[in-house]
Parts: structure tokens; C-alpha cells; sequence
């Protein structure tokens, strides 16, 4: 076959105008005609060499990821790194790679492909953000944007003016100086939503004021990148630029109003819990390339009119059926070309001005640092610790897509050329690479495990505020937690400051996202720093909503106790470290966790979710406060307030039994629980005193209890053999009690118990703990076992978990028992209330 049938560049003696205009070639028809059996090449046709040039594309990003997966970096970073290493500064450099795979007559399929998918994520980014967030968002959103713009603005028209004289001499300087403020301000969106959700950063108050503030900052710098444009085209005229952004402006408006009311007439239309008719979809995204062709049209920019046309649309059932149809499609096959033309265009050998390389990476590094420093001044103005300031300025610095994009309107629009757009991208990739580990000293090294040596009950201090995350899965479980809280009884003297996390699974696209719901803006902690809400989770806002107005409402009826509802969404495999990292961030000293199965309507525990079980497991291994399983069997009732609850605490010895002796001390206060003591002791040989590292032992906890003022409790000892004993006890108590509460007894070994654990179930209840939620055990109570805290012991300065550092003194009869005998009558009765140390 002649070179004039398929593709080549220029002729063999190329003029001026060619040189610049290479001529492409192409085969006549987009498939091959006869095969390889044939021996004809399939790469000389356009179709069968795109797919694969699709499939090298995907493979090189995939391979990169799996790469840096241990390093946490974001997918941008990955897939930036795959076009690069495709590229002219590495493999573009081998001609016969080049040629083979990624002639320069495959470029224009590429391109418009790639410009499809950018169009389309642009509008789902659209879609995510709710611009009413923006009219929301308080006082220190505010402060932190405009501290995070000062600098990098001041050092774009610096840098503009300096590079202009460099390098950029065909481009009006006016165009060039708006442009570098617009990419010196932008922070990335999505890239860092998915950095502060893999470091487990999104629910702290840095996380939430980071994305507010970006989306702001982001605004600012689309409006500056559209000046950039305008003066670009109308070559230095500020009427005619002026002009082109008024139309823009006019034509973004229109466009906002009349697809919102559109999108809001599909939504009236659509029947509640069904999804958008296939017509209504498929209009609104043939509506997306039409609004980025009019953008296009009136001088601004494709994409523009994408993002617009998201904006559009509200956040509802419509846009997470959006998302769900084209999100994975978009993001998974058509992006990661527009990464691979990144690439293609980028080369670093192409430097030749290495004074004008220096000199802008200088201005690079000033902005970030100018982000950082503005970041800083702001949390010292708002009163917020350095380091968080530290964390919030390398956020700020979050580079991706977005700015990609700029850049390559940039390349188009003659604004930057080689030289300036490959050092950026090169830049764009480093700076973001650092962020994640930069954040994750800054943020993780002093605002965990510092504020609290001792984060569980007993030494809680009782006239000050203890603090209880509480995890719901539905709101089925609300009434039962809600019923738990109130017998706990919290008082103006002992108050509770109670976090309801309200966990949803993630199964969408999207990172992980907490919103702080302000319908009760009495108990929201930090408001005011804005919400970010992903449309994709729109369905479990009104149960969100449920949940929230339910504890809220306890929060007005109840004295003592004040409530901050949040939402999680996150996989299962990592939700336990978002319940960790916020009952870290809140300094809780308790989190209490639903049971893994519910009571269907005939009595029977069924599962609500097989993952929940080994959600609690995690949580029990990873928290440093004190942990709690709640097995609910109806304790709710008809009315916490108005019914009596019989409440029998199960008493072996270790830590974890004393905790929850200490948890059953503020219910001995309440006027409406009955509770009993029982302490179960082995009939044969010498007590047993378990004591801590730190010194503290069953007797003392009980004896502090006993010498309590205040409440009343009935104590009752029952002296047994071995643990089919112990199981005859426990059913003599079946129909006596509403509630059940024990210890786990992580670590400990008793003679009592030593049975029951070779036919455990559920081994994060504890052998007791198993025993009261099994069905063989027929009591129709509810169950509540606890874990204490993992702290630092006294002087010593080892780490103490649970009762597994306990250790195990023979000491003669303790003193402390009162009476030994069957549990129908003649028990000794002890009133007082403990003292909670």
C-alpha cells in the first residue's frame, strides 16, 4: 500500500504555512477491509486503532494506580501520571512506539472523544454542587476564601506580567495575567473530596470548611478564566471582552433558570420512589452537548455551558438517576482520555528557557505557600489551633481536573504555550501528590489521642459534659437508642452531648460525604461552615431528616442533653474508621452501636445487614473510647418517661464489667429504673482480685458504688460452680428485666464463663453477651454490653486494652460480699449510688 492512501505529516519538503498545519491522511474507510489474514495492518484504520489505543490508554492508568495504591494518592494522580508516561517526555519519545500507536492522524478521534467525556463530567460536577451551599456558607467560609485568594491573585498579575516578557510574547498580557491568578486560585472539587475522604478528614471541621471554601474559590476562579478568555479573542479590546463575558453571563442565566424550571417540571412528574422516564433522561443529556455548542458559539467555551447546564439542575431523584446512568461510563472509559491528551501535550524536554522554567515554578511554589500562609492568618483570626490552619492551607493547594481543564483551554486559546503548559502540569501533579501526606501529618499527628488520656465512663467526670456517639443504620432504631439515652438519665448537673451518626452505604460514584443537618441549629456544632451534599444520596435525605428531627425533638422535651445530627456515607469495608475518626475528633467517651440483627414482628432476630456485624467488630478493635453494643428487643416500649424499666447489671469482674458498672451508676439515678447488681462468684477456692496495671479492682469499684449518695440499686451475689451454673441463673431471671447490661470481658479468662465461649456466636457481645441475644435464651429483654476504652495507665506509660491488661490476684474471702445463696429470696440489699470516679 502508498503512503498517499493512509496517514502521514506534510510532504517531504513541507512549506512555512504546512509546517504549522501538518496535512493528515486517512484511510478510506474507518474498518478494515480484509483482516490480518489478509496481511493488512488493522492499526491503519481509524476504528480498529482507537480501540486500541482505548485499551493501552486504560491498562497504563489502571497499572499506575495499583501502583501508588499504597501511597493514598487520589485516581488524578494516577491518571495524569498515564498520559505523561505515554507521552513525548517518556514513551512518546520512541518514534516507532509514537507512530504505531499514536499517529498524529489518530489525534483529532482522540480529541473529540476525549472533549465528550470532559463535557459530560463537567455536567455531573455541575450536578454535584449545590449552589445554594455558596448563599449558605458562613462567616469563616468566607474569611478562609478570601484569605486563600489574596495571595495566589497578587502573585498571578506578577507572575503574568514577568512571564509575559519571557516567553508568552504573542499573547496579550492582560489575557495572560487573568489567567494565572484563575489557575493559581482554583482548588479542585472532587480530587479533594476524595483526599479528605481516604484520610477520614471529611466530617472534621476542617474538612467541612476546606470544601465549602473550595467551591467558593473555584467560582472565583471560573469568572477570571472567562476574563482570560474574553481578552484572549477580542486581542486587548476591553469593550469587545467586556462584551464577550456580559454574554456569557446573560447566556449562563438563562440557561440556570430555564433548565432548573424544566428539571423541576420532570421531577413533579415523576411518580415518588420511581426513577426519571427514559425520554425525560435522554433529553436532558442530549441538552448537555447543546448547551456546551451554544457556550462555544458566543466565544466563551464548551465547557462552561456543561457546567452551567449541571448547575441547573437541582439536587433530587433526577440527578442522582443522572449520575448513576452516565457517571461510571464517563469516568471509567471517556476521562482518561482527556488525561492521555495531557500527556500528549505535555513534554518536559520541550523546555528551552530554563530562566522562564525557574521563574515560573518559583511563582508556583509562592502561590501555594501564599495559600498556605493565608489559610494560617485566617484560623489564628477565627481562633483555631496552627495546625489546622497548616491542614487547611495544603488542601486549599488540591490540584485536578479543573485545573487540567483551564490548562488545556489555555493550550487552545493560544494563551500558554509549550513550554508554560507542560511545567504546569508537571507542577499541577506534584503539588497534589503532596497534599495527601502533608495533610496527614499536619491533621492526624496532634488532634487524636491527645485531648483524652481516659475516654471511657468511669473516668468521665460526672459534672461535666460526656459525650456519646450514637450509630443508626434506619430509623428503626431511633425510639429504642432514644429510650436508652433517657434512662441513662443526663441532668443540667451530669448533661450528655450526644452525636447521632447516621450511616448509610456508599454505593454510588461518589467519596465519602457528611452533611451537618441545620434543621436543628440550636445543637449543630459549626454551621455555619456550609453544607456539601452529592445528589447521589438524595434518596436518604428524608430518613436523615427523620432521624434528626427525632433526636431533636428528644433534645427539646429532655433536659440536659444537647444533639448533633451528622450523616456518613461511606463503604462498609472503611465505615469503621469514619465512626472512629469522628468519636476521635469529638473526644467521645462512649459510642454506642446497633446489634447487627433487629426483632422482626414475631419476636425472631433476623439480620438487617451481614456487613453491620463486622462494622461493630472493627469499631471494637480500632476505638480508643469505650464501645457498646446495643441489642434491642422493644425496650422503647409505649413511653420511656412514663414506664418503670427493670434493669439488671451482670457483674464477673475485669475492666470492661466495671465500665459497666459505671454505665449502670447514672442509671441508679433515674426515678423510673429499677436496677439490680448481681455479682456472680465461684462457689469453690480463693477470690479472685482482678486488678489493673493501674491499680484499681473489682472490690473498690463495687465498694464505691455501694458508698454512693443518691440512687438505689439492689446488690445480690450468687455463688456458682462453672458455666452451665451460671446459665441456670440466668434463666431464673428470664421475664424479670427490661434490660440487660454487661461487660464484654475482652481478655479475661473466668471458670464461670469458660463453657459458653467454646459455642459463641457472636464473639463481639462476649460470652454473656452472646448467651442473652441468642434464641435459645428466650427473655424477651434487651441487651447492652460494653467494652472500655483503650487509654494510657497511670504512671506507667503502657497502653491498656480493655481487660486485656488486667492481671489476676488471689486474695483470701473479700469483705465486700454480702450474702451467698438462691436468687428467689433472702438477698441482701444495698442502696447507694456509685461514685463515678
Amino acid at each position: 500500500m502508498d503512503s498517499s492512501t493512509f496517514g502521514f505529516v506534510g510532504d517531504s519538503a513541507p512549506s512555512e504555512n504546512s509546517s504549522r498545519n501538518p496535512l493528515i491522511c486517512y484511510s478510506s474507510t474507518m474498518m478494515s477491509r480484509n483482516g490480518m489474514l489478509q496481511n493488512e495492518n488493522p492499526l491503519d484504520f481509524t476504528f480498529p486503532l482507537f480501540l486500541v489505543q482505548l485499551v493501552v490508554i486504560l491498562l497504563i492508568n489502571r497499572l499506575t494506580a495499583v501502583i501508588l495504591k499504597p501511597l493514598r494518592q487520589p485516581r488524578y494522580i494516577s491518571e495524569i501520571l498515564g498520559g505523561l508516561i505515554l507521552g513525548p517526555t517518556l514513551m512518546g519519545r520512541m518514534n516507532k512506539f509514537a507512530m504505531t500507536f499514536f499517529p498524529f492522524r489518530s489525534t483529532v478521534v482522540l480529541e473529540s472523544l476525549a472533549y465528550i467525556g470532559l463535557i459530560f463530567f463537567i455536567f455531573i460536577v455541575g450536578l454535584e454542587i449545590d449552589p445554594k451551599a455558596v448563599g449558605r456558607a458562613g462567616r469563616h467560609s468566607i474569611i478562609v476564601t478570601a484569605a486563600c485568594l489574596v495571595g495566589p491573585v497578587a502573585i498571578g498579575i506578577f507572575s503574568g506580567l514577568t512571564h509575559h516578557n519571557n516567553v508568552e510574547d504573542g499573547v496579550y498580557r492582560g489575557a495572560l495575567i487573568t489567567f494565572f491568578c484563575g489557575i493559581f486560585s482554583v482548588t479542585a472539587f472532587s480530587v479533594l473530596a476524595a483526599i479528605l475522604a481516604k484520610l477520614k478528614l471529611i466530617a472534621s471541621d476542617v474538612g467541612r470548611l476546606a470544601l465549602s471554601s473550595a467551591m467558593m474559590t473555584n467560582g472565583v476562579a471560573w469568572v477570571l478564566l472567562m476574563f482570560s478568555l474574553a481578552l484572549s479573542q477580542s486581542k486587548g479590546d476591553v469593550m469587545s471582552a467586556l462584551w464577550a463575558v456580559i454574554s456569557g453571563a446573560v447566556f449562563s442565566t438563562v440557561v440556570y433558570f430555564v433548565m432548573g424550571r424544566a428539571a423541576r417540571w420532570v421531577e413533579k412528574r415523576t411518580p415518588e420512589g420511581e426513577e426519571a422516564a427514559e425520554l425525560h433522561v435522554c433529553v436532558i443529556l442530549v441538552g448537555v452537548m447543546a448547551a456546551a455548542f451554544m457556550a462555544d458559539v458566543i466565544g466563551t467555551h464548551a465547557i462552561f455551558g456543561a457546567f452551567v447546564y449541571g448547575l441547573a439542575v437541582p439536587n433530587g431523584p433526577l440527578g442522582e438517576v443522572l449520575i448513576e446512568k452516565i457517571g461510571d461510563f464517563i469516568e471509567g472509559l471517556l476521562l482518561p482520555l482527556f488525561f492521555a491528551l495531557c500527556g500528549f501535550r505535555t513534554n518536559l524536554s520541550s523546555i528551552a528557557n530554563p530562566k522562564a522554567a525557574v521563574a515560573l515554578l518559583i511563582m508556583v511554589i509562592a502561590a501555594a505557600a501564599a495559600k498556605i500562609a493565608g489559610a494560617v492568618l485566617a484560623a489564628f483570626y477565627m481562633k483555631t489551633p496552627f495546625n489546622e490552619g497548616i491542614s487547611l492551607g495544603l488542601l486549599m493547594n488540591t490540584k485536578g481536573v479543573v485545573e487540567l481543564i483551564m490548562l488545556n483551554i489555555g493550550w487552545d486559546k493560544g494563551i500558554l504555550h509549550q513550554q508554560s503548559f507542560s511545567i504546569m502540569v508537571a507542577l499541577s501533579v506534584v503539588v497534589t501528590a503532596l497534599v495527601t501526606p502533608l495533610v496527614n501529618i499536619a491533621a492526624k499527628s496532634s488532634r487524636r489521642f491527645v485531648a483524652y488520656k481516659r475516654r471511657t465512663i468511669r473516668w468521665w467526670n460526672p459534672d461535666s459534659e460526656l459525650r456519646i456517639l450514637v450509630c443508626v443504620h434506619s430509623a428503626r432504631e431511633v425510639p429504642s437508642l432514644i429510650s436508652l439515652l433517657d434512662i441513662s438519665h443526663p441532668t443540667k448537673r451530669s448533661p450528655f452531648f450526644v452525636y447521632a451518626l447516621y450511616l448509610v452505604e456508599l454505593t454510588g460514584r461518589a467519596s465519602t460525604l457528611f452533611v451537618i443537618n441545620t434543621t436543628n441549629s440550636a445543637s449543630s456544632l459549626d454551621s455555619h461552615h456550609g453544607n456539601a451534599c452529592a445528589a447521589g444520596f438524595i434518596r436518604h435525605q428524608t430518613q436523615s431528616e427523620h432521624i434528626a428531627n427525632a433526636f431533636g425533638s428528644y433534645e427539646q422535651h429532655a433536659g440536659g442533653i444537647s444533639v448533633q445530627s451528622l450523616t456518613a456515607f461511606s463503604a462498609y469495608p472503611s465505615m469503621h474508621e469514619d465512626v472512629i475518626g469522628v468519636s476521635e475528633d469529638k473526644h467521645c467517651a462512649l459510642i454506642l452501636l446497633p446489634y447487627h440483627k433487629h426483632q422482626s414482628i414475631d419476636g425472631a432476630m433476623e439480620d438487617t445487614h451481614p456487613a453491620i456485624r463486622c462494622l461493630n467488630q472493627n469499631v471494637l478493635t480500632g476505638a480508643t473510647c469505650s464501645v457498646g453494643i446495643f441489642v434491642d428487643r422493644g425496650l422503647s416500649g409505649s413511653g420511656c418517661r412514663a414506664q418503670r424499666h427493670n434493669v439488671a447489671l451482670l457483674f464477673f469482674g475485669g475492666a470492661d464489667d466495671r465500665e459497666a458498672l459505671a454505665y449502670a451508676d447514672r442509671l441508679a439515678t433515674h426515678p423510673a429504673v429499677a436496677l439490680t447488681i448481681v455479682r456472680f462468684l465461684p462457689r469453690i477456692g480463693p477470690q479472685e482480685r482482678v486488678v489493673d496495671v493501674g491499680g484499681e479492682s473489682d472490690e473498690e469499684c463495687l465498694a464505691q458504688f455501694r458508698a454512693g449518695a443518691g440512687g438505689e440499686a439492689e446488690y445480690v451475689e450468687r455463688t456458682v460452680s462453672n458455666a452451665e451454673e451460671t446459665v441456670a441463673v440466668l434463666r431464673e431471671m428470664e421475664g424479670r428485666y427490661d434490660l440487660y447490661i454487661a461487660g464484654i470481658g475482652e481478655g479475661m479468662s473466668s471458670p464461670l464463663t469458660e463453657g459458653l465461649t467454646e459455642w459463641i456466636e457472636c464473639p463481639e457481645l462476649g460470652p454473656i453477651g452472646d448467651l442473652l441475644a441468642s434464641s435459645d435464651f428466650m427473655s424477651r429483654a434487651s441487651v447492652l454490653v460494653l467494652r472500655r476504652g483503650k487509654y494510657r495507665g497511670g504512671n506507667l506509660g503502657v497502653e491498656i486494652a480493655g481487660g486485656g491488661a488486667s492481671m489476676v490476684v488471689p486474695i483470701p474471702a473479700s469483705p465486700v460480699r454480702q450474702v451467698q445463696g438462691s436468687f428467689g429470696g433472702g438477698e441482701c440489699r444495698a442502696k447507694g449510688m456509685a461514685s463515678r470516679g
